[in-house]
């Protein structure tokens, strides 16, 4: 990771919620967060904890009737003076000219499904090509000398071949390899990885995992990585973040979280790991019941209906905060902090 003590993106107590009639769901509820410069963020959680609302907020693409209605995205600009503007992403209008030149150049995003995200009408060649000339004054010919140079690097076979080749012809390895190569076209200082290795196999979805890192360490790119499978985080982030229900429950260094985990929901989600050492025919250890809806979340601690050291009393009348629990780690636990009435009295 870069040395660099200021972070190239800060994220403050961000809200991005979805009015319905039925009510509002808080996908993401006061979240804060950095990353730095050649960092690789990881960001964990169950299927519905707001992972991928928070960096759809970031790249403003969330669909309505979802909005940021609280907080700040502050991004670290490099001007081409050399000097740094800081810019709060949250503010910019989502169709504006600046939001758009932004998106897709200086942070850049790897879907969870690119055969959705590419257009099964035009070649992957001229998809690519387009998104170069988007944010770079170069001519065609350039753009396309560029797009090849790309597939290369992501190891796609016979890259100029595959330049006229249609998404649908491709399989789900060469798919994902052609979006990476999309995404680093334009030099990103930020690239999103959405569940990136979701719809492959074990053995293409280890190839994708090396591939970034050592794209991230040549380009010395920083990553926020979005997954459910704390066994890729382990492969790939320096930090970790675990959220539940839009908030966040625990933060640290990778190494931290893995072997000293602090609150309750990191402990049950690795436990669910199966190990070397896991007796065959035996059953993981599981997380009862489920996310709570997002139109009935429980009083309290979010979490507290399936936590195994729930305080009664307090964890169902209260809501705890994330704070520091040693030097580098921050949690959401009233396991680890004084109540509210404690600290009154």
């Amino acid at each position: 990771m870069d040395n660099d003590t200021n972070p190239l993106l800060s994220i403050r107590n961000l809200k991005t919620y979805f009015e319905m009639d039925e009510g509002t769901a808080q996908a993401v509820d006061g979240i804060s967060f950095d990353v730095y410069s050649g960092q690789v963020v990881g960001v964990v959680g169950e299927s519905g904890c707001g992972k991928s609302v928070t960096i759809k907020s970031v790249l403003q693409i969330v669909q309505k009737p979802g909005r940021i209605v609280g907080g700040e995205i502050i991004w670290r600009v490099q001007q081409a003076d050399g000097q740094e503007k800081l810019i709060d992403l949250a503010q910019l209008d989502a169709q504006g000219k600046k939001m758009r030149s932004i998106r897709g150049s200086e942070i850049a995003l790897i879907p969870q499904e690119p055969m959705a995200a590419f257009s099964p009408v035009h070649t992957v060649g001229s998809q690519i090509i387009e998104a170069i000339r988007l944010h770079t004054a170069v001519s065609k010919k350039e753009a396309k000398r560029i797009a090849i140079e790309r597939l290369h690097e992501v190891g796609m076979p016979s890259p100029e071949q595959r330049m006229d080749a249609y998404s649908w012809e491709l399989s789900g390895g060469l798919r994902q390899r052609a979006m990476i190569a999309m995404a680093l076209s334009c030099n990103p200082r930020l690239l999103i990885a959405d569940e990136p290795t979701t719809a492959i196999d074990v053995t293409t979805q280890a190839q994708v995992l090396n591939l970034l890192r050592k794209l991230q360490q040549e380009h010395n790119m920083s990553i926020i990585f979005i997954t459910h499978d704390l066994g890729v985080i382990a492969q790939v982030a320096d930090y970790v973040v675990v959220m539940y229900l839009g908030r966040i429950v625990e933060s640290g260094p990778v190494d931290d979280i893995f072997h000293n985990p602090q609150h309750p929901y990191t402990m049950a989600l690795l436990e669910s790991i199966p190990t070397v050492h896991s007796a065959s025919k035996e059953f993981l250890p599981t997380i009862e019941g489920s996310i709570p809806h997002p139109f009935n979340r429980p009083a309290g601690c979010p979490f507290y209906p399936r936590c195994r050291s729930f305080i009664p009393g307090t964890c169902d009348t209260q809501t705890p905060s994330l704070q520091p629990v040693n030097e580098k780690q921050s949690v959401n636990c009233f396991l680890h902090h004084q109540t509210a009435v404690e600290k009154q009295n």
